[in-house]
């Protein structure tokens, strides 16, 4: 998972920074207005994807069991989010290109809150269908409606 994030990142810093450096390479008048700051941003960047992934593994939480899914994020402000399988309605499992290229997916469950979906982001691509096959059973089995 740490890789798919670094890539996110080098590429939000790549599409701020590069465009500033071809556009002060191109135009000598604005040259340093404008490779200044895609210095900042690439710097920036680069000390982002040393720090921020290693970070956000330590903070990303998640855990399925027969009762809920359990979700733990944030960075300062900590969210705990459980999902009883009563109130679950439905489980995706999407992926973007960058994901697929990782061979990751993302897993969505889609509950009777108006708190919104959960997501459980950056799985493997077997483990997120694996997982979306135990919750519909698990949600199948569970007495109640899902609203």
């Amino acid at each position: 998972m740490k890789p798919w994030w670094r890539a996110q990142l080098a590429i939000a810093t790549g599409v701020l920074a590069v465009p500033l450096a071809v556009l002060g390479l191109l135009i000598a008048p604005a040259r340093w207005w404008l490779l200044g700051p895609a210095v900042v941003i690439a710097v920036i960047g680069l000390a982002s994807l040393a720090t921020l992934p290693v970070w956000w593994h330590r903070v990303h939480r998640w855990e399925v069991t027969d009762a809920a899914v359990y979700t733990l994020t944030g960075y300062f402000w900590r969210t705990w989010r459980i999902a009883p399988m009563s109130r679950i309605q439905t489980v995706d499992t999407t992926q973007g290109p960058l994901q697929r290229s990782f061979g990751l997916s993302t897993l969505v469950v889609t509950t009777a809150s108006s708190a919104g979906e959960i997501k459980l982001e950056g799985l493997e691509q077997d483990q997120a269908a694996a997982l979306a096959e135990r919750l519909t059973r698990l949600t199948d089995a569970t007495p109640g409606d899902a609203t």
